[in-house]
């Protein structure tokens, strides 16, 4: 595999506005989210921008490159798929990191794990699961679960992904963390297709995939990572830097 690392941003936040500029211990999120991205140490490192003050904010980053995007661009995954047209039109990279720029505290050996799914040729897309610790993860809605076994395995088969507690009755649970390892070939077919049903229902973009026919494979990590989403979320990451 030949991976390399694109993270999406843009300032348009409705929560939190400029959102990837908030300052966290004295750096800005975008640039804490590809420092991490540079210590995984598995390919290059990209922050596919759709405002230019993103771009500034990381342009003194020593082996980060800054692509701009158009802003209207409806999800990270098209933000990505158009960084990536940009910057590799022959395909030399084969696999794409889609990592979200509001992960400041994400483990950089997550980076690595969420391409072991892909060491399964059938597998289209990697993606990363972590146990769910408390009643309150389990049941928000802003906490993706997936219905997923991994049993003793390292790596397993996403079945469904729900803002509901899936699947139903006594078992663990797992915490879908949004970092992707795409194909290259999958997320080109992925870019064309339309929003499915469920996708519009749940909210929840990797429906769209599963929708279409394509396997997305969970690699197991320990802990979910604090995303920033709210004012409260930045609070509470800054408290831990």
């Amino acid at each position: 595999m030949r991976p390399i690392i694109v993270i999406p941003s843009r300032l348009a936040s409705t929560r939190l506005p400029r959102k990837p500029l908030a300052d966290i211990g004295g750096l800005p999120m975008i640039v804490r989210v590809a420092k991490r991205a540079l210590e995984a140490k598995i390919g290059p490192v990209v922050v596919a921008a759709g405002d230019q003050d993103i771009l500034d904010a990381v342009s003194e980053l020593e082996g980060v490159q800054g692509v701009l995007t158009d802003s209207s661009l409806a999800s990270g995954s098209d933000r990505v798929h158009a960084a990536i047209q940009k910057l590799d039109p022959s395909g030399t990279y084969d696999v794409v990191i889609n990592l979200q720029g509001d992960l400041p505290l994400i483990d950089p050996a997550s980076l690595t794990a969420v391409l072991e799914p892909l060491e399964n040729p059938s597998c289209d897309i990697g993606t990363l699961a972590a146990p769910v610790q408390s009643d309150w993860e389990r049941d928000a809605e802003q906490v993706v679960k997936i219905a997923c076994d991994f049993g003793d395995a390292a790596v397993t088969r996403a079945l469904y992904f729900s803002r509901m507690p899936i699947p139903w009755g006594a078992g663990q649970h797992w915490h879908h963390v949004g970092v992707y390892a795409w194909r290259r070939d999958a997320l080109e077919r992925f870019v064309r297709l339309p929003p499915s049903a469920l996708e519009r229902r749940e909210s929840l973009e990797q429906l769209r995939a599963l929708e279409a026919g394509m396997s997305i494979g969970c690699a197991r990590i320990e802990h979910a990572p604090q995303g920033v989403d709210t004012p409260e979320d930045l609070e509470r990451v800054r408290g831990l830097v």
